[in-house]
């Protein structure tokens, strides 16, 4: 399936959740690119959006992230790789990790000095709906979860326009109901399923969070 901008993804799947609009629910983009999705999400159900940061490691010569540090500091590794593969990716490139940690986690910092730190207060007692504008992996999804383990929520949505069979198979485990327009068995990377890869630079997608808490139902 594809889109002609991640906006329109956005009102279609809008279009599949306006039932909650008269929840209590925060909508949580897992991405930049699923911040305009989450926007058109927020808008019709008149809730909160927010930013979940994550920066995923790559080792040399692999095609799949070794893991994605979050926002809070957090590691965590891919599922799609056993205990023993990740103990000896780990052993073999144990420093080279480590540095990616930092950095990819000041990489994160300097984004949140633009926008701030997503406050988990925020999402308590709420419906969770968690967005991508696609999903390759599961390993942002990992991340979010881990992310909110520690917080109390009233149900767990994943809401994205196009995924893996693999990824959809961790969003049937992780989550209490998915949303996802389009399933493909050779996921190409996110860009492909759009017409129009054009996105906001980061400030503007900060002020189009700020607005949703003026817009927000009381």
């Amino acid at each position: 399936m594809y889109f002609n901008s991640r906006s329109e993804a956005g009102q279609k799947l809008a279009a599949e959740l306006s039932n909650y609009r008269s929840e209590n629910v925060v909508v949580v983009a897992l991405s930049e690119g699923a911040v305009v999705i989450g926007e058109e999400i927020a808008n019709i159900l008149q809730c909160r959006l927010t930013l979940l940061l994550s920066e995923n490691i790559l080792l040399p010569g692999e095609h799949s992230p070794i893991g994605t540090v979050t926002q809070d500091g957090n590691f965590v590794y891919n599922n799609m790789f056993s205990t023993g593969e990740i103990e000896e990716y780990y052993s073999e490139f144990h420093s080279y990790i480590e540095d990616q940690k930092r950095e990819k986690y000041a990489q994160i910092n300097r984004l949140l000095g633009q926008g701030g730190l997503l406050d988990a207060a925020l999402l308590k007692d709420h419906i969770i709906i968690l967005v991508s504008d696609g999903l390759k992996s599961g390993i942002s999804l990992e991340a979010a979860t881990e992310f909110l383990k520690p917080i109390r929520i009233k149900r767990l949505i994943i809401a994205t326009p196009i995924a893996s069979v693999q990824a959809v198979d961790r969003m049937h485990i992780l989550a209490d109901e998915l949303h996802c327009l389009g399933v493909t068995e050779n996921f190409i990377n996110t860009n492909h399923y759009y017409n129009d890869n054009n996105l906001p630079e980061h400030a503007e997608l900060i002020e189009k969070i700020k607005r949703t808490f003026v817009n927000e139902k009381v």
